[in-house]
């Protein structure tokens, strides 16, 4: 799924929501710009999924149309196999990444990470012949998956393995954070994801 759907999707869902939401908050939802929420909601006019009008006090209601709503029905039931495919393959990507530390001799893991794939990760380690260690990625008090959350400086007192980097919003600043935290190079495992499999580890 592009994407153009997803944020199609998550229009059409917000209209049905609440008819009167303004396209300030339309705009921070979808985390864009206030001219390019405009001509979304235009263009899903266009198509004949909502409906725009304007009532008295200048108040802009957005409606969704019987086509609006078999659209949102036929991009939700896309995004949920989208979600899969994508759940699938993160879960192939890791158990190969994983495999292939175990394979060189790596057993400790730490996860640098709190999202998604950081899940994916501590499932994925349970079901092998590695030890977690811990998450790193925030600050004292926080807790990830009922484990405490640490911040990158902590592992200076740790003994571990590799740090797998499960965060794919800016590897190289993660990777250059952790550099500069005294992880080893060598240690540090990013997720290859340019359809080749497999891991990079710094050399």
């Amino acid at each position: 799924m592009d994407l153009q759907g997803q944020r199609d999707l998550q229009l059409l869902n917000e209209v049905e929501r609440d008819a009167g939401i303004t396209q300030r908050s339309l705009a921070n939802k979808l985390g864009v710009a206030l001219g390019l929420t405009n001509l979304y909601l235009k263009r899903l006019a266009r198509k004949g999924y909502i409906k725009i009008t304007t009532i008295p006090s200048h108040h802009i209601k957005y409606l969704l149309t019987p086509r609006g709503m078999a659209e949102k029905s036929r991009l939700t039931y896309a995004y949920m196999q989208y979600s899969l495919s994508y759940y699938r393959e993160m879960r192939q990507r890791l158990k190969q990444v994983l495999t292939e530390l175990s394979r060189a001799g790596a057993k400790r893991i730490v996860v640098y990470g709190t999202g998604e794939l950081a899940e994916l990760a501590y499932l994925t380690l349970r079901e092998m012949d590695l030890t977690l260690v811990g998450f790193v990625d925030g600050g004292e008090g926080q807790t990830f998956l009922s484990y405490p959350l640490w911040p990158v400086e902590a592992l200076s007192g740790w003994a571990y393995d590799a740090v797998l980097i499960a965060d794919l919003a800016d590897t190289k600043k993660i990777h250059a954070r952790l550099i500069r935290a005294g992880v080893p190079k060598d240690k540090i495992v990013t997720l290859d994801f340019s359809g080749n499999g497999g891991s990079n580890k710094s050399s």
